[in-house]
C-alpha cells in the first residue's frame, strides 16, 4: 500500500516521509509520545479530542539507515520501514511496540444458514470492511488496560471491542462489544513497561486484542485517516498522563458534586419532589443533590416545565436550595417538532438541525415524538444550545444531565447519510456519530460556564476522548443484578485509566427490582466512587436508602455519612487529577506495578493512592479474599489491625462491613458531619494518620479553595503540606503552608492510629490528648508547625 520510502524531511518537530505511494507526517509530541498520521480520507486534521495543545520543544534525531528511516529521542528510538512498518525501542534498545509482519489471518468460524440464526435473533458475526488498519505483534506476557467503560474483565487481552457509541436497553453482559462511550485509547503492559496507543478517529473503529489471532493486535477503522498516538511510560502512571496531556485533564469540580446524589425516572410532581428531601433530612441521611428526569418537561420539550407537575420551579427549587439541596435536570439533544415551540422555531430559522442529502432536517423518533437532532458541529449551534441553559439555571437547576446523546432514537442509529457542519466541513454521520455527545457536553460546560462563572457541573452518556474536559459520566442504563454490580468495578477502573477521572455507576441499578442485599453492598462501592449516584427506572421498586426497611437504611447512612467524611480526601484528589491525569478509582496495578498480583483483579480497587477497597460482589457471601499489594503494609479500617503486603488474606464481611484498608503512612482528611457540603463552615480539619511501622516518610497535600468558583487558577488557594515519620519511637508531624486564599482553617484536630503514646509534643510544648479506639486524639492550632509523639 504504501511503498518504498523515497525521501523525508525535518520541519521543526515534524518529519515527512514521502513513500512511493502515500505520505507520513511523525510528529514527536515530545521525548516520549510520537504520532502518525497518514491522510487517507481527508487532508484536514481537526481532532475532537486534542484542542490547545503545545507540543514540548525537545532534542530529536533523524537518520536514514540501510533499512529505513530512523528517529531517535531522549526516550525512544522509533524505526520506519518500507510500507509503514514501525517497531519502537526504548533507550535501552528493549522492544516495546513493532508492527506484526505476517499476513492477517482469523480463527475459522463454523456455521450454518446465518440468515435463519439472524431471524431467530441470534447477533451474527460477520467479517467488517476496514479502509484503516494497523496490526501490532502480540507478545504473550501482555496485558491490556483503557478502552473506556467496555464491558468484561479489567485486562482486556483475547477480546474485541467496537467504538461505535450505543444505546442498547437490553442488560449489558461480558460480550457486548460496544455500549455508550468511544474512547480509543489503551494501555498495554509488558515486562513491567507501559505503552499507550490513542487512535484518534471518529469514525466506528475497532480493537482486537489477540481475539482474531493471539499472534496479533489490531486498530482499525471503517474509514477516515490514519492517526495514532504512541505514548510510552514506562509507567502505567505516565501513559495516562501522557494521555490527558494530550486530550486534557478532568477539572476541579464545584466540591457539592461530590456528595451524595439521589435520582429515579422520575420525581414527580412537585409534592414527590419535597417527600424525598424531607425524608433525607428527617431520616439523618446526608445527601446533596436530587435529579429530575424526563418527566419534569412540557411534553418532553427540553428546556421547558411542565406547569401542572411544577407550578413554580423557581420557588420550588429555591427552597430547595435552602434546605441544600442542588437539582440536576436532564436535557436530552432531541428537540420536539412542534411549531410555536421556541427551541424548534429557532432551529429551524436559523438551520440548526442536522440535515439528510436533500438538506432537509432529518425527523426521527424519540420520547418527544417526531424530533429533530441540533447539529452539534456547527460552532453557531453549540454557543445557541450553551445560551439557552441559562433559563433552565434561572430556575435554580445546578446541573445538567446529558442523556440519549449517542444520539440515540427509537427507530435505531441515524442514517449514514445525515449532514453536520463539522468545523466547516460537511461530514455524514458516520463520522461524527461518536463526537455527537462530546459536542453536546462542551456547548453545555461552555453555556453554564459563560452564565454562571462558576465550574459546571455536566454529566453526559455519550463521549469521546477528550470529553473529561467537559463533563462527568456514568456507565449508562445498567441493571439491578449482582453482575452489573461485579461489572461495575472494572468498567469504572478503565474509565479512569482512560481519562475519565469523574466517573460512577448508577447505585443500585437503573432497571429490574433491587434487593435489600444488593443496595446495601452497592453503596459500599459508591461511597469511594467520584460521582455517587443511586438512580433506578419507572416501574421497579422504591430504591432509596428507606425503601429496604431499618437495616438497609441503617447500612446505607452508615456508608454516605463515610462519604462524607471523605470529601476533602477526593476533593484533593480531583484536585490533583487536574494536573496529573490521575483518576479517583483506580485498578491496584496503578500504584503497584511492579507486583504482577495486581495485573488482574477486578474486584478491589484503590481510592487514590491510600485507601483500598475490596468489596463484596456476590449474593450471600459475607468472607472474601483479599489481596494486600507488596511493598506497603495495610491496616484494616474497622480493626485497626495491620498486615504485610504480598500476601492474601481472609476478610469476614457482614452485610455492613465493606473490607477497607489503609495504606500505612498515610494521612487521610475528614470533614466532620454535615447534612451536604457547605452545611458547615469548616474550621477545623481532621487528619487521621497511620503511621508506618518502619522508619518510612510519608506526605500528604491538603487542599483548600472556596469549591466552586475557577478563582483557584489564578493562586487563591490553600496548601496544607504535611510530613510523617516515625523513627526511634517518635513519630512526627511537621506541617508547612502556602496561602492564597482568605479562609484558613483554624485548628486541626489530630487522629494517631494503631499506637500507644506516651507523651505529645506540640512545637516543643507538652500536650494534652485523649485515647480513642486504639490511638490517640489532640487539637493543635493552625499556627503550629511541628508535632512528636512518643510512643510506648
Amino acid at each position: 500500500m504504501f511503498g518504498k520510502i523515497k525521501s523525508f524531511v525535518k520541519e521543526d518537530n515534524k518529519i515527512k516521509i514521502q513513500f512511493q505511494n502515500k505520505t507520513l507526517i511523525v510528529e514527536i509530541i515530545n521525548s516520549g509520545i510520537v504520532n502518525f498520521f497518514v491522510p487517507l480520507f481527508r487532508v484536514e486534521r481537526a481532532s475532537k479530542a486534542v484542542e490547545s495543545f503545545v507540543n514540548q520543544k525537545c532534542y530529536f534525531q533523524v537518520t536514514k539507515e540501510d533499512e529505513g528511516v530512523v528517529i531517535t529521542t531522549e526516550k525512544l528510538k522509533v524505526k520506519i520501514f518500507e510500507n509503514f512498518k514501525v517497531d519502537i525501542y526504548d533507550n535501552y534498545g528493549n522492544v516495546l511496540c513493532e508492527d506484526y509482519r505476517g499476513d492477517r489471518c482469523s480463527f475459522i468460524r463454523r456455521h450454518g444458514n446465518l440468515d435463519v440464526l439472524a431471524l431467530e435473533g441470534h447477533k451474527v458475526v460477520k467479517d467488517s470492511k476496514y479502509k484503516v488498519m494497523v496490526l501490532k505483534k502480540m507478545e504473550g506476557n501482555t496485558f491490556f488496560y483503557g478502552l473506556g467503560e467496555q464491558t468484561g474483565h479489567l485486562n482486556k487481552k483475547g477480546y474485541h471491542y467496537k467504538m461505535w457509541n450505543t444505546d442498547d436497553p437490553s442488560p449489558h453482559v461480558e460480550c457486548d462489544e460496544c455500549l455508550y462511550k468511544t474512547i480509543p485509547f489503551f494501555i498495554a503492559l509488558k515486562n513491567k513497561q507501559a505503552f499507550g496507543i490513542f487512535f484518534d478517529n471518529t469514525f466506528e473503529t475497532h480493537f482486537d486484542m489477540g481475539k482474531e489471532n493471539a499472534d496479533y493486535f489490531s486498530f482499525s477503522a471503517v474509514d477516515g485517516n490514519l492517526d495514532y498516538y504512541f505514548i510510552y511510560g514506562p509507567s502505567v502512571k505516565e501513559v495516562v498522563g501522557g494521555y490527558t496531556k494530550i486530550t486534557g485533564t478532568t477539572p476541579l469540580p464545584q466540591m457539592w458534586t461530590l456528595g451524595y446524589q439521589q435520582s429515579r425516572f422520575s420525581y414527580t410532581p412537585e409534592s414527590r419532589l419535597l417527600e424525598i428531601a424531607d425524608n433525607f433530612r428527617k431520616k439523618d441521611i446526608p445527601c446533596d443533590v436530587i435529579h429530575l428526569d424526563i418527566d419534569y418537561m412540557d411534553g418532553y420539550r427540553v428546556f421547558t416545565w411542565d406547569k401542572d407537575k411544577f407550578p413554580d420551579p423557581k420557588e420550588t427549587l429555591s427552597g430547595l436550595k435552602e434546605r441544600g439541596f442542588k437539582v440536576v435536570a436532564i436535557i436530552d439533544p432531541a428537540v420536539k417538532k412542534d411549531k410555536g415551540y421556541k427551541i424548534y422555531d429557532e432551529g429551524i430559522k436559523n438551520n440548526f438541525f442536522a440535515i439528510d442529502k436533500d438538506g432537509i432536517p432529518h425527523v426521527d423518533k424519540v420520547w418527544p415524538g417526531d424530533a429533530l437532532y441540533p447539529d452539534f458541529a456547527n460552532e453557531k449551534v453549540r454557543k445557541w444550545w450553551g445560551e439557552n441553559q441559562k433559563d433552565i439555571i434561572d430556575n435554580g437547576v445546578a446541573g445538567i444531565w446529558n442523556d440519549m446523546n449517542e444520539p440515540a432514537s427509537f427507530n435505531g442509529p441515524l442514517p449514514d447519510d445525515i449532514y453536520f457542519y463539522n468545523d466547516g466541513i460537511i461530514s455524514d454521520h458516520r463520522e461524527f456519530h461518536n463526537v455527537y455527545g462530546h459536542y453536546m457536553a462542551k456547548a453545555t460546560y461552555d453555556g453554564i460556564k459563560e452564565y454562571t462563572k462558576k465550574r459546571p457541573f455536566v454529566i453526559t452518556r455519550a463521549c469521546y476522548a477528550g470529553t473529561q474536559k467537559y463533563s462527568t459520566v456514568w456507565t449508562g442504563d445498567n441493571q439491578s443484578i449482582w453482575e452489573h454490580l461485579r461489572m461495575s468495578l472494572p468498567m469504572l477502573m478503565n474509565l479512569g485509566l482512560s481519562g475519565m477521572s469523574f466517573c460512577g455507576a448508577d447505585v443500585g441499578g437503573f432497571s429490574f427490582d433491587c434487593t435489600s442485599e444488593l443496595l446495601s453492598r452497592w453503596v459500599q462501592v459508591g461511597a469511594f466512587t467520584p460521582l455517587f449516584r443511586n438512580h433506578s427506572r419507572d416501574y421497579t421498586r422504591d430504591q432509596e436508602p428507606w425503601a429496604f426497611g431499618q437495616l438497609t437504611e441503617d447500612i446505607n447512612r452508615k456508608y454516605i455519612k463515610l462519604r462524607y467524611r471523605l470529601i476533602p480526601y477526593l476533593y484533593d484528589l480531583m484536585w490533583e487529577g487536574e494536573s496529573t491525569g490521575l483518576a479517583v478509582i483506580r485498578p491496584l496495578l496503578l500504584s503497584y506495578q511492579q507486583d504482577e498480583n495486581t495485573y488482574e483483579i477486578n474486584d478491589q480497587f484503590l481510592c487514590g493512592e491510600n485507601i483500598l477497597v475490596a468489596p463484596i460482589v456476590e449474593q450471600g457471601r459475607n468472607v472474601r479474599m483479599v489481596y494486600l499489594p507488596k511493598g506497603d503494609s495495610w491496616i484494616d479500617y474497622w480493626t485497626n489491625e495491620t498486615f504485610e503486603g504480598g500476601q492474601y488474606i481472609i476478610k469476614k464481611a457482614p452485610l455492613d462491613i465493606c473490607p477497607i484498608y489503609i495504606k500505612s503512612g498515610s494521612i487521610i482528611p475528614n470533614y466532620p458531619s454535615q447534612n451536604y457540603v457547605g452545611e458547615k463552615e469548616i474550621k477545623e480539619l481532621i487528619l487521621n494518620i497511620y503511621p508506618s511501622s518502619t522508619n518510612k516518610e510519608s506526605s500528604y497535600v491538603h487542599y483548600q479553595d472556596d469549591g466552586e468558583s475557577f478563582e483557584y487558577r489564578t493562586g487563591k488557594y490553600n496548601l496544607y503540606k504535611f510530613r510523617l515519620q516515625n523513627e526511634n519511637d517518635v513519630v512526627s508531624l511537621k506541617i508547612n503552608y502556602e496561602y492564597g486564599y482568605e479562609k484558613m482553617y483554624e485548628s486541626f484536630r489530630i487522629r494517631i492510629n494503631n499506637v500507644k503514646v506516651l507523651e505529645v509534643m506540640v512545637d516543643d510544648k507538652k500536650a494534652d490528648f485523649i485515647e480513642v479506639d486504639n490511638g490517640i486524639e489532640f487539637l493543635i492550632s493552625s499556627k503550629n508547625k511541628k508535632c512528636f509523639i512518643k510512643i510506648k
